[in-house]
């Protein structure tokens, strides 16, 4: 009969099958204690290590903050004012003679001889007004003149007869004292005509337009036939002539800078017409006094414009030589800051603190200042362009690449 038991045949041989009780009972394995208190200290470390690697990791991110707090700035060294510089400023060019012409007669123009740019000679005739009517003028007053001066002959003759009449008794005292007005009269008469016919050549003489001066014909505002009345302020000029050989430059200097302003002082400047050449005028002359609406002080300069080169009534920029300002260094004015208490400028220390020192501009150059060297020295590095929020003693970070500065 086959045996019933599932198990049968699967304990060796030699062994009896065990218990219930026995199959039931647990023991440790031997090692267990060993591995469990190893667990344990793997886990202490691993959790020593990411406590401690966060703390590294906030020191580092409360660092990198801190850090970010602090201003960063751009330091220059200023520049002892061992020159003066220059001064950029608009400048007008004017002819050193210009004039314009009008009639001085009324009439019709006959001709004209010149146009616009022509160059002419002092006396050149520029254009004819029609003289017909003047020149009869002319011939009616030398006729007035030769019958009145013919009266007048006449009227001397019968005074010196009546003169002898009267020593002899033949007329009365009040006989010559008339001939003796008459004569008298007639002579004022004469004069009279004399004027009038000087008057009546000058006239005529009029009708020719001519050229006052050596110089080139800027402008033309007559034609042929055109009525022409003696001219006024308010009246467009026949011609204007300008002598060009030299030229005027007019400048308006800043009140600021007139003291700069001194005899036999040269200027250079420049036109837009002719880029990159240099020019050279002298000081001719100075208004020496200042035009209250723009607080600026007219000054003329004079140049040689033998070439032909500069026009008037151009525009120019005029470089005027500064003097140095004694005791002061250049600053950019970028560097400045303007608070409450005044102008102030951010000095780094040593140590990375910043140090508010007060100046005080003795020369603004537009892009650049002079200011009183007062407690600032070469060597002190000024903040440029300084923050709104940076306060004295604050700490800060200096840029590299920084640089001296010179206008």
């Amino acid at each position: 009969m086959p045996d019933k038991n599932p198990d049968a045949g699967l304990v060796p041989a030699g062994h009896s099958e065990p218990t219930r009780e026995e199959i039931l009972r647990h023991t440790a394995p031997a090692d267990l204690k060993r591995w469990a208190v190893t667990a344990l200290v793997v886990l202490a470390v691993v959790v020593i290590a990411g406590v401690t690697w966060r703390l590294y990791q906030n020191r580092i991110t409360r660092s990198w903050t801190d850090d970010q707090a602090i201003q960063t700035v751009q330091v220059i060294a200023p520049a002892l004012s061992a020159g003066g510089g220059a001064l950029d400023l608009p400048g007008q060019l004017q002819a050193f003679t210009n004039a314009p012409i009008y009639a001085q007669i009324t009439g019709y123009v006959q001709k004209w001889s010149v146009d616009i740019g022509t160059p002419v000679k002092s006396g050149q005739l520029l254009a004819q007004i029609d003289p017909r009517t003047y020149q009869a003028a002319l011939e009616q007053a030398k006729g007035a003149l030769a019958r009145d001066t013919a009266t007048l002959n006449n009227a001397k003759l019968d005074l010196t007869r009546y003169k002898v009449l009267a020593a002899q008794n033949a007329i009365s005292n009040q006989q010559l004292v008339t001939q003796q007005a008459s004569v008298e009269s007639d002579v004022g008469i004469v004069q009279t005509d004399r004027a009038a016919v000087e008057q009546a050549g000058i006239n005529l003489g009029y009708t020719r337009i001519v050229a006052p001066f050596d110089g080139i014909v800027t402008s033309r505002n007559i034609d042929i036939g055109n009525l022409v009345i003696p001219g006024t302020p308010a009246a467009t000029p026949l011609f204007t002539i300008t002598d060009q050989k030299h030229i005027r430059l007019y400048v308006n200097v800043p009140q600021n800078y007139s003291a700069t302003i001194r005899p036999g002082m040269k200027v250079s400047f420049t036109a837009p017409d002719y880029p990159g050449k240099n020019f050279e005028a002298s000081l001719v002359a100075s208004a020496d006094a200042v035009v209250s609406a723009t607080n600026t002080m007219l000054v003329q300069f004079g140049a040689d414009n033998g070439d032909g080169r500069l026009k008037p009534g151009g525009y120019v920029d005029v470089k005027l030589p500064l003097r140095a300002g004694a005791n002061s260094v250049n600053l950019p004015a970028t560097a400045l800051i303007f608070r409450d208490s005044g102008i102030e400028v951010a000095v780094v220390t040593p140590e990375n603190r910043i140090v508010m020192k007060p100046v005080a501009i003795q020369r603004d150059m537009g892009m650049a200042v002079d200011v009183a060297a007062g407690g600032l020295k070469s060597r002190d590095r000024i903040v440029d362009n300084p923050s709104d929020s940076l306060q004295a003693g604050d700490t800060v970070l200096v840029a590299k690449n920084n640089s001296a500065f010179r206008f």
